[in-house]
């Protein structure tokens, strides 16, 4: 019997197992968007009942949004599944119905409104709030036209014009190509034995990666070309070697937004409503790359498959150890951390097998450090009680992939590597958060 309506039994079993290929990742692709639509739609019902002054204009952006869709509604559907767009219209809802202190950016609807028409090809004339100095047109990039309040857009037959009293700006043919007055978010592509990925670079907009430390300003044409280089490389390890991680990257991932690294190490992240965003520091090598598609696209599926059908409790306050983490965790970020580890373990359970010397013993080594690491946070989890019947049915197949790499045979150097480092991780976390922290029973050895 299904444990949620939302969700067909195949897909919701493929995805606990770790994988789940095409069909799951269309699946929530779809939902996603659906929530994306309804999050726009609530943002120009809501301003109505609030009495917002953008009301007005979010009515005409709506109806320009209409338009486009009778007319390509594919230009429209890049558009609004655009990561940015759940945030923004999120965080617009929650202020105009006066559960955030911050000004709802009703406005915003019209830029969304005119990328839309531009992709479409239809016309449109409409007032574009600023950000700063640059008028924004969502998902496309931005017009440096000066001025203040807004900006005129004006669309016409797949070209567009930004206008204010302190400057005008065409966006040129190719919106994801920078022109005079025109930041484009650019796009990183590659492509290998057939296989394409193709990304937007997204290092401008304001609701790219909510509290992330981010990169200050755009990237540099020589910092973007360091990205689509590892790129490249990252993406034929994946297609050569990780075939499911490859596929769902290119079914998942849309942009990508530079972050400042912490400490000087590689870090990424994903955002809840970013759904297709990935932030990560500036990726070091190819197979850090690689490395940071199989961890993270592990979360996006996670959190769109959150908003069908919840898999722990609401917080009771409960917090655990868990072994990627310096800090306790509630169940809901330890069963991500669980998810997200089973796709790092199983991306260095392959790569062992690929590379020789000196990076084949860190891979083995690191295969049988995350395998065990996370089998144990699984079991810790699975004995919380703070699952829900869909977390109870999704937490076992996870645990049973984890359980058939236990045997698989590892050099016993690399074993004892993994055990040195995970009891020096526990070590250090409990002398920064204490014994009492910890919810549960966790070992090593």
């Amino acid at each position: 019997m299904s444990t949620t309506a939302s969700v067909p039994d195949e897909v919701f079993d493929a995805l606990a197992e770790g994988g789940g290929g095409p069909s799951a990742t269309a699946h929530l692709r779809a939902a996603q968007y659906g929530k994306h639509l309804l999050l726009v739609r609530r943002v120009l019902d809501a301003a109505r009942e609030a009495r917002h002054p953008d009301a007005g204009r979010a009515e005409e952006a709506w109806w320009a949004l209409i338009a486009a869709q009778e007319a390509a509604p594919e230009a429209v559907a890049a558009t609004l599944r655009h990561p940015t767009v759940g945030v923004w219209a999120r965080r617009t809802v929650l202020a105009l119905e006066g559960h955030r202190r911050e000004d709802p950016r009703v406005a915003v609807l019209a830029s969304l409104a005119a990328a839309a028409a531009l992709r479409a090809g239809t016309a449109l004339r409409i007032e574009v709030p600023l950000d700063g100095p640059t008028a924004p047109l969502v998902s496309l990039g931005r017009a440096v036209v000066g001025g203040k309040g807004g900006a005129i857009a004006e669309v016409a037959g797949g070209r567009a014009v930004l206008s204010t009293r302190g400057g005008e700006v065409a966006v040129p043919d190719d919106p994801h190509r920078d022109g005079p007055g025109w930041q484009a978010l650019r796009r990183m592509e590659a492509e290998h034995a057939g296989h394409r990925l193709a990304l937007l670079l997204d290092d401008q907009e304001p609701d790219r990666m909510p509290g992330a430390d981010l990169v200050p300003g755009r990237l540099s044409a020589r910092e973007a070309e360091h990205w689509r280089a590892t790129l490249r490389e990252a993406w034929e390890i994946l297609v050569e070697h990780h075939w499911t991680i490859a596929r769902e990257t290119a079914d998942t991932v849309f942009t990508l937004t530079p972050t400042r690294a912490r400490g000087g190490a590689h870090t990424s992240a994903t955002a809840r409503h970013a759904y297709g965003n990935l932030g990560l520091s500036t990726p070091p090598n190819p197979v850090a790359l690689a490395l940071t598609f199989a961890h993270e696209v592990q979360h996006a599926k996670l959190t769109a498959l959150w908003d069908l059908a919840p898999l722990t409790l609401p917080d009771d306050g409960s917090r655990y150890y868990a072994p990627w983490r310096p800090d306790p965790r509630p169940a809901a970020g330890l069963f991500q951390g669980v998810y997200a580890h089973l796709g790092v373990a199983g991306f260095w359970r392959r790569h062992r097998h690929t590379v020789t010397g000196a990076e084949q013993e860190r891979a083995h080594a690191q295969f049988a450090h995350w395998r065990r690491s996370t089998l144990d946070a699984a079991r810790v989890l699975a004995g919380s009680g703070r699952l829900t019947p869909a977390g109870e049915r999704f937490l076992p197949a996870t645990t049973r992939t984890l359980l058939a790499w236990q045997d698989e045979p590892v050099p016993a150097s690399a074993a004892e590597a993994a055990d040195r480092a995970a009891r020096e991780h526990l070590a250090h976390w409990t002398e920064r958060n204490g014994n009492s922290s910890i919810t549960g029973t966790f070992s090593h050895g």
